[in-house]
């Protein structure tokens, strides 16, 4: 079960627990209206039952699916920007082996020199593409599926490059109409998910599935937490607690979030986070920022700010409570005056300076502690979950949409125009 635990020494001591509490219990209408599904999108709102988009009819074709593609690939191309790939990115970043299918990500850049280095990644390689893309018009997907689909046919043939080709759209798009001109596989990106909300659904799930990862333990975990977060009331649920206290700080004068942690396994949960709450909360003039800190790493760089510089954020760590590995340092010959490490497990010693730079840290800033069991598939499906849950929690609680995306929408009309695109 995920835990959150409050540290906050600095002279103010805003979150004190008297205060934390009168705000959960305030706040338990804005509880109950989600877990009811009132005032919200109902088209965005998909994702809350894990079931909808993750059942066993989804996940025994997926797997299907990814056999076939283990079996005659050695590289799958995950075409994708932003939602569309950052939750199985994440996941596989984490989590896959060496060996198996390689996961290449594509349709994220228009850097010629970038999109190069992938292509020349797949040089004498049996490769499959999956374009994500639940608006076809994006750029970056469009333009990198353009690319490698020509490749396919170019080495494979157009009848074999159709049976290496997978698209996720929206049923009823322009992409989908491609895969039936085609003879593409297709799969449904969910109508009532924004791409930031689709870990548990086709978009996620497939790319997971093809790096040999046990799609169905995360969504275990994911259905789990759903359980835990609509049974537990306002002032247990630990995403209440989270949402309040971030706007609380936010509403004393706070203008970032930072999430740390010690584990790099976890650096690319840390784009997924960002997007999460950067695009659902970040409008009407509103929102945290959210940044993220790489540690021990970065202790040597922005722990500097954090601990002498403008006092304007607090930190979240993510912290495992069971150890997952284990290397002893052990004494030699040369006296380098580390011999208080002899015996030592890094286990023990990357622990001490998360509690040391926590201890050092909440004596200048408010900070926060996520604790998970361990790190795993299941447990990747609880902070997902968890995540999500927040997100909307918070984002209600701030007063704003957290479902759209305007600003990111803001751009494009220039971009198009600018590249000549017929009606911009």
């Amino acid at each position: 079960m995920l835990s959150l635990e409050i540290l906050d020494n600095t002279p103010k001591k805003l979150l004190t627990d008297q205060r934390v509490a009168a705000s959960c219990r305030e706040a338990a209408p804005v509880l109950d209206a989600v877990k009811a599904g009132t005032g919200l999108d109902i088209d965005s709102m998909g994702w809350m039952e894990v079931t909808k988009w993750a059942g066993e009819q989804t996940l025994s074709r997926l797997e299907e699916i990814a056999a076939q593609v283990a079996a005659d690939s050695d590289a799958f191309v995950v075409i994708g920007v932003g939602g569309s790939n950052n939750a199985a990115r994440s996941v596989v970043k984490a989590f896959r082996s060496e060996s198996g299918v390689e996961i290449i990500w594509a349709g994220n850049t228009l850097s010629p020199a970038a999109m190069n280095r992938m292509l020349s990644m797949l040089d004498g390689k049996r490769f499959t593409i999956d374009c994500i893309a639940k608006n076809f018009e994006t750029l970056e997907p469009g333009a990198s599926f353009r690319v490698l689909r020509q490749l396919l046919v170019s080495r494979f043939g157009k009848e074999e490059a159709a049976r290496r080709t997978i698209a996720t759209g929206t049923p009823g798009s322009r992409l989908e109409e491609i895969c039936r001109e085609e003879g593409y596989t297709f799969l449904a990106f969910p109508t009532d998910i924004g791409g930031r909300y689709t870990a548990m659904s086709n978009v996620g799930l497939l790319p997971m599935a093809v790096a040999g990862l046990d799609i169905r333990a995360l969504v275990s975990g994911a259905m789990e937490m759903q359980r835990q977060l609509y049974a537990l009331p306002a002032e247990e649920n630990p995403a209440l607690r989270y949402a309040v206290i971030r706007n609380m700080l936010y509403n004393d004068g706070y203008k970032l979030e930072m999430l740390s942690s010690f584990e790099p396994q976890l650096k690319w949960f840390y784009k997924w986070w960002i997007q999460l709450f950067a695009e659902s909360e970040g409008k009407c003039g509103k929102g945290l920022f959210p940044v993220a800190s790489e540690y021990s790493e970065e202790l040597h760089s922005v722990g500097q700010f954090v601990q002498d510089g403008s006092p304007i954020l607090f930190e979240t760590f993510l912290d495992i409570k069971e150890q997952q590995s284990s290397l002893i340092c052990h004494p030699d010959e040369v006296d380098d005056r580390f011999g208080y490490l002899d015996g030592k497990d890094f286990w023990e010693i990357n622990k001490a300076s998360f509690t040391a730079t926590r201890t050092a840290h909440a004596q200048k800033l408010p900070c926060l502690t996520l604790t998970i069991d361990r790190l795993d598939m299941e447990t990747f499906g609880e902070l997902f979950y968890f995540y999500q849950f927040t997100c909307v929690l918070s984002s209600l609680l701030l007063g704003v949409n957290p479902f759209d995306q305007p600003g990111v929408e803001a751009y494009k009309g220039w971009m198009f125009k600018a590249l000549g695109k017929p009606g911009a």
